[in-house]
């Protein structure tokens, strides 16, 4: 197949297009060309086409999508950054407008994508200590809600145009990088331990489950609609912290407060501060996705011992 990815150099792009490019014709949309390249062992790269695309607007980088077989959108700026205003519109616009130009490419390819596989997350949802979410629940109504109801809302766009439309909903994502490798430093100086009150839910996902529901939902053409790619078993963060300690053998006893994530990261705090009980209930059900780490346990325990 051929297939268009934004994102690609990002925490699961780069993880997703090292399973692709060995079988497939991989379209790299990225806004530094030369940067994404070093991203790629050279083993790769004779099947992957490196594109300069300006996200937010439209230019000749939108032709690069006719002609393929599915697109992949996982773009976005980063969320757990300290939020300024105009961070907030960044996080706003990059998904917003990034995904609309992404549709736009979409209606002018002569030849259109079959599927555009679009990245969301469970900030759907709103937060809760409390509630339960699937997929059929409605959204909440903070400002990462309203950013995944724009984001998802400009990707339904596409099902006018004929395109096959599947949205992954991901939680946090675990693996060699991202939110892990910030937890993981404390604990091996023997200072790690829950994030604030560590009652609040923590929906978590092996990268490597992402990028296989990823393959499945661009493989398998039946599938379409909403998906929560997260793992069957969340955790509470004292959950979390208490695995990751054993699993490292060092102890957690040592909270964050509140406080001083706020000062590190502002609003931007409330990701990890607050958080969500989301279930993949479709994904089960009807993806009939088969996870590689449905448990925490074994997600940490090969992530430490064979990445880090």
């Amino acid at each position: 197949m051929k297939i268009a990815i934004t994102g690609a150099t990002g925490f699961v792009g780069t993880k997703l297009i090292e399973k692709l490019a060995p079988n497939h014709q991989i379209i790299v949309l990225t806004r530094d060309s030369s940067k994404a390249k070093s991203k790629f062992s050279s083993s790769i790269q004779s099947n992957l086409e490196f594109v300069t695309y300006t996200p937010k607007q439209a230019g000749d980088w939108q032709t690069k999508i006719d002609g393929c077989d599915g697109v992949i959108n996982l773009a976005g700026a980063p969320i757990a950054e300290r939020w300024s205003e105009s961070y907030k519109q960044e996080i706003w616009e990059s998904r917003q407008l990034g995904t609309r130009m992404i549709v736009d490419g979409i209606n002018k390819a002569n030849n259109k994508p079959q599927v555009l596989i679009n990245a969301s997350a469970v900030g759907y949802y709103g937060t809760s200590e409390t509630a339960t979410y699937t997929e059929k629940d409605s959204a909440g109504n903070d400002f990462l809600a309203q950013v995944c109801q724009e984001w998802e809302a400009e990707a339904q766009k596409v099902k006018d145009l004929g395109t096959r439309l599947v949205i992954l909903r991901l939680g946090v994502v675990l693996g060699n990088g991202g939110a892990l490798a910030k937890m993981i430093p404390p604990f091996q100086i023997f200072a790690g331990g829950p994030i604030g009150q560590g009652k609040q839910w923590f929906s978590w996902i092996h990268r490597e489950d992402v990028v296989g529901m990823i393959i499945q939902a661009l493989e398998n053409r039946e599938l379409d609609g909403t998906f929560n790619a997260t793992a069957p078993n969340p955790v509470t963060m004292s959950q979390l912290c208490d695995t990751l300690g054993q699993v490292l053998q060092r102890p957690s006893w040592l909270p964050v407060p509140d406080f001083a994530l706020e000062l590190l990261l502002g609003e931007g705090a409330k990701v990890v501060l607050e958080g969500q009980k989301v279930l993949p209930k479709k994904t089960i059900d009807i993806m009939g996705y088969n996870y590689l780490y449905p448990d925490l346990k074994s997600a940490l325990d090969k992530i430490i011992k064979t990445e880090f």
